[in-house]
Parts: C-alpha cells; structure tokens; sequence
C-alpha cells in the first residue's frame, strides 16, 4: 500500500507556496517562507529557482541536494 504522504503532482504558487497532491489525490498547501533563512534553502529565493520544482515520485524536488521530507509536506500542509 502506498503511504498517503507520497507527491503525486507539485505546483510553486505565489508568495513560496507549493500546491501539492499527494497519492490519494489529497491536495495541501505548503508555505516554504520560513524554511528560507536555513542554508540549504537559501537558493530557492530566487524565484526563477524556485518555479523549478518537481517531484521525483516520492517528494518534492529542485535539484539534488534541494528536497523535503514528504510526511512533513503531508502532516505541516493546509488542506484546500
């Protein structure tokens, strides 16, 4: 059984936002705002960067050092 966490699809929206959906066609809205001043994440503020996002079957990518743990995208998302 797929876990329900698993990134189906990822859309970057406005303001750092990512619409994600997950397996189970669970669509959440995750703000990457806060985790922008951590180093790893520094290179998404450039926008252009950050419209890159992609998911490599399981989570949300940008490169190969830039991801994020699905379960917390699953459990930290708002509902829409």
């Amino acid at each position: 059984m797929t876990p329900k966490w698993v990134v189906k699809t990822v859309q970057a929206l406005d303001d750092y936002k990512l619409l994600i959906t997950f397996h189970y066609d669970e669509k959440k809205i995750y703000d990457m705002k806060p985790l922008l001043e951590y180093n790893i994440f520094k290179p998404l503020k450039n926008i252009v960067f950050f419209n890159t996002v992609h998911t490599d079957g399981c989570t949300v990518v940008w490169n190969e050092e830039i991801d994020i743990d699905p379960e917390c995208l699953y459990n930290e998302g708002i509902s829409v």
